[in-house]
């Protein structure tokens, strides 16, 4: 059974594993009409508990970051590929991702962003449908075609690995500063500023 309103998914059981450890689907959390939209791996714990993607210690890096480059959460849309907690924060199953990817792919349309920003490996991996070197691509832009239309994505590290490693912080700072740039926040309405 799936459930959907806009973007959101209310209700769904395709991926028994997820259902079973999870308390609750996280659906995307911002402006719906976001010229920058993050998108995650998927839920851990404290997203799970707390029903928003990027909460905790990994969100509070995703904030800092925003903040130094002129940026709210709040003038942004983050989400994840999977929308619901793999048990023990284990990486998404391809099948998994697969069950997903419709979801994403509707709320990519519905938000129509200037600019994606992936957060780790899985999914730069999954929106560039190629093998992802994410600590040597960080910064990256790429032209793609989601959906049949055509986005672009800048690649970044996840937040968290500049928990678990110091020096990737400045590599992680400087792509959501591009990300930034980009769409050129901090030059008046940071929800739609137009042609980069």
């Amino acid at each position: 059974m799936v459930e959907t309103e806009g973007p959101d998914v209310c209700a769904c059981e395709q991926c028994p594993a997820l259902v079973e450890s999870r308390s609750r689907i996280v659906n995307g959390t911002g402006r719906a009409d976001a010229a920058l939209l993050f998108v995650g791996e998927a839920p851990g714990a404290n997203e799970d508990d707390q029903g928003e993607p990027f909460v905790g210690r990994s969100g509070s890096v995703l904030d800092d970051a925003l903040r130094d480059a002129g940026l709210a959460r709040a003038d942004v849309r983050v989400t994840n590929c999977v929308r619901c907690r793999p048990p023990e924060n284990r990486d998404p199953h391809a099948a998994e991702l697969d069950n997903c990817a419709g979801f994403l792919e509707r709320e990519i349309e519905a938000v129509d962003p200037d600019l994606i920003v992936t957060l780790g490996k899985v999914p730069g991996e999954r929106l560039l449908d190629r093998s992802v070197a994410v600590t040597k691509e960080t910064g990256s832009v790429v032209d793609v075609r989601l959906g049949g239309s055509p986005q672009r994505v800048l690649l970044c590290l996840h937040p968290a690995a500049t928990l678990y490693d110091r020096s990737q912080r400045g590599a992680f700072e400087d792509a959501i500063t591009r990300a930034a740039d980009l769409v050129g926040a901090g030059s008046g309405d940071q929800a739609r500023l137009g042609d980069y």
